[in-house]
């Protein structure tokens, strides 16, 4: 170590944090500097970040503004850093994240080690199962509306490292720059595509959500991930009030529920009589709600259940449609199923944990388009859809390896 640096910043801890940024990959910050053309002098750029950070004179660069279109329409703008600020930031959050982390309750999931979107959906099935009602609650805006001093308040609650203080402090003032040069000031919020922001945003959570929930509702199970949430309640007056005082609390911290993605469900099933307003709820992607669902005895019965929701299904659909398949027939199977199996192995990841008869309707789309890429590639099927469909059949037989949902039997 350099004793004539201010701060005990290591160059082993930038070259950690450069291996996890390339890891994660990610796209060009405002400098169009890619991580193949940052390696390009990588011993020098790594000296400079290093060097930089451990004497005080890091300041982090502007921040691109990229709007990215949502599932259920308009835009969220994610901030992308540079690959340089990366991995500054990187370094910061490895030193930081394990003091908050181990302060963090079990029941918040989001952007944490060693938990996962799936983790949060089986707790929140079994605890549909259990008790009646649920608030389901989402935080309006939140990556951009953290107010910084109640964040910092945070911070040095759990930290008296005075770098990460103070680069803390930097990035979260580091303005947005838009694609037409626009410099946009940051006063409020933590950048949506930033390295150290998840790691804040729960943090700020913790203190907002989290801890006041355990203090004032000890006898209501929860569970967040990220800006997403659910309680459980015994009865619909409990979850209207929690639902008023949430709501207070969240004003209180400078934030606000969102109207439109908060409402109060009764998780029906064949136990629970009575017609009420909202009988589901969709979190991460599934939609819970009453299902048919079968005993090991046989007997047919109606439970709560997850399964992927009709937004992701459409998104999926959608998707599917720009691939565009019709226009590939230069293509062949192999080449598609090559450049697609990707994207297919993760929907069946991930929407197949629960329903899979859901996700096998929607996957069955490939299906349909690949027919249609059959009748156009080969003459002879061009006015035969049925047997076009049964080639495909025959080859998905044949060769049940060659498409991800094939190998599930999704033919």
């Amino acid at each position: 170590m350099n004793k004539t640096k201010s701060f005990a910043i290591s160059k082993q801890m930038v070259f950690k944090a450069y291996n996890q940024v390339v890891a994660n990959r990610g796209a060009a910050g405002i400098d169009n500097i890619s991580i193949e053309q940052f390696q390009e002098k990588l011993s020098k750029n790594l000296y400079k970040i290093w060097n930089r950070l451990s004497s005080g004179s890091y300041f982090p660069p502007s921040v691109k503004a990229v709007e990215i279109p949502k599932k259920n329409g308009g835009t969220r703008v994610l901030g992308v850093p540079t690959v340089a600020d990366r991995i500054a930031q990187m370094v910061v959050r490895n030193s930081f994240e394990p003091k908050a982390e181990k302060h963090f309750l079990p029941d918040s999931y989001g952007y944490r080690p060693r938990r996962s979107a799936h983790d949060a959906l089986a707790v929140t099935r079994k605890r549909c199962w259990q008790m009646n009602w649920v608030l389901e609650f989402d935080i309006k805006g939140l990556f951009d509306n953290i107010d910084h001093e109640l964040l910092m308040k945070a911070v040095t609650k759990h930290t008296d490292c005075k770098w990460e203080l103070l680069y803390i402090k930097r990035w979260l003032t580091a303005p947005f720059e838009k694609k037409n040069g626009e410099i946009v000031p940051r006063n409020s919020g933590v950048p949506q595509g930033g390295v150290i922001s998840p790691v804040l945003a729960n943090l700020f959570l913790h203190y907002t959500f989290d801890k006041w929930m355990v203090i004032n509702f000890p006898n209501n199970p929860w569970c967040r991930y990220a800006d997403d949430g659910i309680v459980h309640c015994k009865s619909k007056e409990q979850a209207e009030y929690i639902r008023i005082s949430l709501e207070k609390r969240l004003e209180q911290c400078k934030l606000a529920m969102h109207p439109d993605k908060t409402k109060i469900v009764y998780c029906k099933d064949s136990n629970r009589k009575g017609n009420h307003e909202n009988i589901q709820f969709t979190f991460l992607g599934y939609t819970y709600k009453p299902r048919k669902a079968k005993g090991q005895n046989g007997t047919v019965f109606t439970s709560f259940l997850p399964a992927i929701s009709k937004k992701a299904k459409e998104h999926i659909r959608q998707t599917i449609k720009s691939w565009r398949l019709l226009w590939m027939t230069n293509k062949s199977l192999v080449d598609i199923a090559w450049q697609y199996n990707p994207v297919i192995r993760g929907w069946l990841n991930y929407y197949g944990k629960y329903g899979k008869k859901e996700l096998t309707k929607v996957l069955e789309h490939i299906n349909l388009h690949l027919s249609l890429w059959i009748r156009r590639k080969y003459k002879k099927y061009k006015t035969k859809p049925t047997q076009a469909r049964q080639l495909l059949s025959y080859i998905a037989t044949k060769e049940r390896n060659l498409f991800a949902h094939w190998k599930v039997g999704i033919t």
